[in-house]
């Protein structure tokens, strides 16, 4: 699971540094997608590794109720840290029509998955 939760902390890093969105809108679908968590347990994960930057209070809430994962926000913010700074400079590459179309295909997708795998959690 480790290289797993580098892995979505890196997708999410460059998803953020290349479409300008929150991490979560990626970490949160992968723990649940990728790493079997449970919704709550992924969304309190995902606050945990966006820590520093969003979500200190959101995550001391989840905690408090046992839907944290210390050790998996912390490598998923690994991954984020890297991300961001790779998709950031890949967002200069690639044309504006580009990137829109490919952050449309993305947000697709990723609806299309969360609905297909709501009514099996």
């Amino acid at each position: 699971m480790l290289i797993t939760y580098l892995l979505i902390g890196l997708a999410a890093g460059v998803l953020s540094g290349l479409f300008g969105v929150g991490g979560g809108i990626l970490i949160v679908p992968a723990l649940v997608l990728l790493a079997n968590f449970p919704t709550k347990m992924a969304l309190g994960t995902s606050l945990g590794a966006l820590l520093l930057p969003v979500g200190l209070l959101g995550a001391y809430t989840y905690w408090q109720h046992g839907n944290l994962d210390m050790r998996a926000s912390l490598l998923v913010a690994c991954g984020l840290f890297l991300g961001a700074w790779g998709g950031a400079r890949l967002a200069h590459e690639l044309s504006a029509a580009t990137l829109q179309r490919a952050f449309a295909v993305f947000i697709v997708l990723m609806a299309i998955r969360l609905w297909m795998e709501a009514g099996t959690n």
